[in-house]
């Protein structure tokens, strides 16, 4: 009974929102489907208008307290916090919210038009007043007793135990330099909405996206020693304003070194006005100015990010392309068509892997292709072993770069491999993954993320691809713990050193997740560029790992994945752990 009443408030509540689904969960509930009309009734929910208010009510409000450091009298702050005041009207706000924090060591720098103070007193017991100007910035610093500063946002409003927060994770991490936060946004009433569940340091996701300076603290001396260094070189404070200063604080990370890892605090510290921040033309210059001297590009990119264009080496490395298929002649027909006359990058040789085709169109149509002097054709009769095909091809490869391609996949952007070739041919990198798209222009890969589900899920999977979605990461460059196989590329030096897909353990499941956990173990980062976009027309060409005679089979990869990886278990960095595990798309866990 209790069970049943839960049902039907869900279904009430779903129904003001969305009816259809309502009414479908509903039918699947009358005709006895009760666990699925359930799982899409907490589907709609934590994706509802009214998930976050609830998330505040039943899960944040529980967290256990911080635990900062004891204070020292007469020690100096440990933290600064830096903040431009523009008037009462537009300060009075964050700064009634500093004065209800529940940590007390902390001062504040305040940056007035004149450097003297407000009128009207402000009621905290240690206030520096400084001048604005074009160093102002700097100038807070330098004149900051704290070790670490805090620049607030104009506006912004921070919950009374984020000092408390930021001081906890300093005392537990004191070699760091840089600590960030989650956010949300409030409205002038007060209300919270949008919370930011941020993911762990990706510092391909930090050049598109800003996700960063508006919850950070850092760490003084390294941020004064920094921006004295710019002084010294352009005479100005302009790259110490908070994005461009972390930018070179943490330059080293897109190169694989990390020197600045910035730790994140999974905790929303700070309420922000709705479209706050820099506007796109400042970190598009922002991010061009920091890039030029390695030689790559930045523009516009989708939903207000920073695209980044890495150059190609000099000389184009030959790329091998690698595509195990059988029979379904109209599938490997399009996908080849779209590789050979409708890719612009220009180094290339096909590898096709006829893995036991006995349809007379098929084979008449690879007798054909391979009059393009491009094209070999590899004919593998034995059981379908997805690794084991792409292994004998590699190991034929003339090409220094691999490309796997899974027949089903149709080419609609003539970029696509120039794309993947930018970021496979960088320093440091693994494999990179291509944005796929369905047939509908849904998302179907968009990186993979390890522990969705218990193994391995691809993010923000059904997502339209003209909707930003989760603050637009399923449209911005990024790394992810793993990308997928259908469309990935990889130094074919790389693939051999890791031994390659796994034909024992993962002859057709998960073993491209198994290769990328290898890269990564062996010190490379893999990319996910939604730059190149492709339709895959999902396992239309191989049976579903659902099906009765495969399923024994998948369960064996999967439990295979998980001992080895730790699947089960995994909190994957791209993933915050407040977020739902069990859903491919990104939602709040309630």
């Amino acid at each position: 009974m209790i069970r049943r009443m839960a049902f039907l408030r869900a279904l009430l509540r779903t129904a003001l929102w969305r009816p259809r689904l309502a009414a479908a969960a509903l039918w699947w509930h009358l005709t006895g489907r009760k666990t699925r009309a359930r799982n899409r009734l907490r589907v709609a929910q934590q994706q509802g208008p009214g998930a976050y208010a609830r998330w505040l009510r039943e899960v944040e409000i529980l967290l256990p307290p911080p635990n900062p450091p004891a204070r020292h009298d007469g020690e100096s702050p440990l933290l600064s916090v830096l903040m431009h005041w523009h008037g009462e009207a537009q300060g009075m706000r964050s700064l009634v919210a500093l004065q209800a924090q529940n940590f007390a060591d902390w001062e504040l720098v305040l940056i007035t038009r004149d450097g003297s103070a407000p009128a009207r007193p402000l009621g905290v017991s240690r206030c520096i007043c400084i001048a604005a100007g074009q160093n102002a910035l700097a100038s807070a610093m330098r004149t900051a007793r704290g070790s670490f500063v805090l620049p607030l946002p104009d506006s912004a409003v921070l919950p009374p135990h984020a000092l408390a927060r930021y001081a906890e994770a300093i005392s537990t991490n004191p070699d760091a330099n840089i600590f960030y936060a989650d956010q949300d946004e409030i409205t002038a009433k007060g209300q919270r909405k949008r919370p930011w569940m941020k993911p762990r340091w990706n510092p391909e996701m930090f050049l598109a996206q800003d996700y960063l300076s508006s919850a950070v603290v850092i760490r003084t001396q390294a941020a004064l020693a920094t921006m004295e260094s710019a002084l010294a070189t352009n005479g100005t404070a302009e790259e110490a304003v908070p994005y461009t200063l972390l930018l070179h604080l943490t330059e080293a990370g897109y190169g694989g070194l990390d020197a600045m890892q910035p730790i994140h605090i999974p905790h929303v510290l700070a309420h922000l006005p709705p479209a706050s921040g820099a506007s796109q033309d400042e970190r598009v210059a922002a991010v061009a100015r920091h890039l030029a001297p390695l030689m790559a590009d930045a523009g516009a990119g989708a939903f207000g990010s920073v695209a980044v264009n890495w150059r190609l080496p000099a000389e184009l490395p030959l790329v091998s392309i690698l595509i195990p298929m059988r029979d379904r002649v109209e599938l490997i027909r399009t996908c080849l068509a779209g590789v050979l006359s409708a890719t612009t990058y220009p180094h290339i040789e096909v590898i096709v892997v006829d893995n036991g085709s006995t349809d007379p169109a098929t084979l008449d149509y690879l007798t054909q292709i391979v009059t393009d002097q491009r094209v070999r054709v590899l004919r593998d009769d034995g059981p379908f072993n997805f690794s084991a095909l792409n292994n004998h091809a590699a190991m034929l490869a003339r090409g220094s770069y691999l490309c796997l391609l899974n027949n089903d996949v149709e080419i609609i952007d003539a970029g696509w491999l120039t794309a993947l070739m930018r970021q496979a041919a960088r320093p440091g990198v693994g494999a990179v993954g291509a944005k796929l798209l369905y047939a509908d222009h849904t998302i179907q890969h968009a990186g993979v993320v390890i522990g969705m589900g218990n193994a391995a899920g691809h993010a923000h999977r059904f997502q339209r691809d003209h909707d930003a979605g989760y603050f637009a990461q399923a449209h911005i460059t990024h790394e992810a713990s793993a990308v997928t196989a259908a469309c990935m590329v990889i130094e074919k030096r790389k693939y051999d050193a890791v031994g390659g897909l796994d034909e024992d353990a993962f002859a057709v499941a998960f073993n491209d997740v198994d290769l990328c956990l290898k890269l990564r173990a062996a010190g490379w980062r893999n990319i996910y560029e939604p730059a190149a976009r492709l339709i895959h027309h999902e396992s239309k060409s191989r049976a579903r790992d659902t099906r009765p005679d495969q399923i024994e089979r998948w369960r064996r990869e999967l439990i295979s994945l998980q001992q080895r990886w730790g699947a089960a278990q995994h909190n994957d960095p791209l993933f915050h752990p407040a977020l739902d595990h069990t859903s491919e798309t990104y939602m709040l866990r309630l």
